[in-house]
């Protein structure tokens, strides 16, 4: 069993996901996204366009950076300070776009960028943190837990920004704020960065971090730089780890293209207005959560890599459904149960990582897991807006998510597990 120590660092880094998730959650994939296509822009295809693209510039500069600060990190020694940088990264921009008034393109991407940015190198950190916190033989459990709190805390900050600043049919909202240019839709930004900032103060006091090496910053960055070029010349003899690292790319672009357009697509092709978004949004977190936890067991229990297949699977069938209907109520509960396998897919993936990842290499791994993965992020909203062009229809996009879950899955097939 755990120590109380460990269940409490166990607790903080559960929460820190509950945190960081309602930035996914709220800004990237239901409200803001929607707001800006029809607030901002005013043309919901070209506004999912440019959110696309920004999503994609933020995902290239992520490629570049996290390899490095994964080595940085692992010579340095502390994951905590990097950690909390990228994290105030994050929640600053999140917090100025309240001020991004409809026909505010260019300011409101710029934000965007470096918001996203600092989120994901943030969680090259905290993902880094995962092995030494997780008791032995728990690795699995806790990184499912932490999904599972994820997803509840993005449903919470959801609820928040429902009840609190959007209202729900005739019942009025807690905070009465002007509707004339979306301030009630704005203020959900600072929302989610009191939410992040909040909740990642238990992971800095109640943790415990890797020791310093007593290398300075800067020489830890010149040895870091050095092992760097070592490892992507060594990764060619850890063939298996590298197999992983593709396969799981091509389906976590999949993952992260329906996170980027999901919301948009409901809203686009379904006329959900922005109650019936969050509701949707709500009633979608609930599922997700439930599946990431009722499978962080399963990730310990079968391994890693069957709890990803089996997820895939599901994703894939749920999703096959999804695209043949045309009724809002089908839909609504097809994506529902397709929310149980997302959980899954990730935290296994994330858990299956530290298992293939060489002794020492943990946050290095980790830099080349979210390297690959962006460094094929722009293929998945690329292919999504050329079959929608080609065929004029989100449903054709829609489904080049899926031929990224059915690649990945196939590749996947072939690493073998520790």
């Amino acid at each position: 069993m755990p120590s109380d120590n460990s269940k409490k660092s166990i607790l903080s880094f559960c929460l820190y996901d509950a945190g960081n998730s309602a930035f996914g959650t709220v800004i990237i994939t239901f409200v803001f996204s929607v707001y800006f296509a029809r607030g901002i822009v005013g043309d919901e295809n070209h506004g999912a366009a440019l959110w696309s693209y920004a999503i994609a510039a933020s995902g290239f500069i992520v490629a570049l950076a996290s390899p490095f600060l994964g080595a940085l990190a692992d010579h340095y020694g502390a994951r905590k300070p990097g950690l909390l940088l990228f994290s105030l990264l994050c929640v600053a921009p999140t917090a100025l776009l309240y001020f991004a008034a409809p026909g505010m393109v260019t300011i409101t991407l710029v934000l965007l960028v470096f918001a996203n940015t600092a989120f994901e190198i943030a969680l090259v950190y905290a993902n880094a943190m995962l092995p030494h916190i997780a008791p032995p033989g728990m690795i699995g459990r806790v990184s499912g837990w932490a999904w599972g709190a994820g997803y509840l805390g993005g449903l919470a900050c959801l609820a928040l920004t429902l009840f609190g600043l959007v209202g729900l049919g005739d019942m009025k909202p807690f905070i009465a704020l002007p509707q004339e240019h979306f301030e009630h839709i704005r203020a959900a930004a600072p929302l989610t960065a009191l939410w992040f900032a909040g909740l990642t103060v238990p992971l800095l006091l109640w943790t415990h971090d890797v020791e310093k090496t007593g290398l300075k910053i800067g020489a830890a960055a010149r040895k870091g730089l050095r092992q760097l070029y070592d490892t992507a010349r060594a990764l060619r003899g850890y063939k298996n780890l590298v197999t992983f690292l593709i396969a799981s790319a091509l389906y976590r672009d999949g993952l992260n293209t329906l996170f980027a357009v999901g919301g948009l697509y409901a809203a686009g092709t379904y006329g959900m207005n922005f109650t019936e978004i969050l509701a949707f949004a709500i009633g979608l977190n609930v599922t997700a959560g439930l599946g990431a936890t009722m499978f962080a067991h399963a990730d310990d229990r079968w391994g890693s890599k069957r709890t990803v297949m089996i997820a895939l699977a599901g994703l894939i069938v749920s999703g096959a459904a999804i695209l043949l209907t045309r009724d809002k109520l089908v839909f609504i509960g097809l994506a529902l149960a397709l929310g149980i396998f997302m959980g899954p897919a990730q935290a296994a993936g994330r858990t299956m990582a530290a298992r293939l990842s060489p002794p020492g290499m943990v946050a290095q791994t980790y830099g080349f897991y979210a390297l690959t993965g962006r460094a094929v992020s722009f293929f998945g909203p690329l292919a999504f807006g050329l079959a929608t062009h080609a065929f004029d229809s989100q449903r054709a996009g829609m489904a080049t998510i899926m031929l990224f879950w059915l690649a990945g899955m196939a590749l996947l097939a072939k690493v073998k597990e520790k």
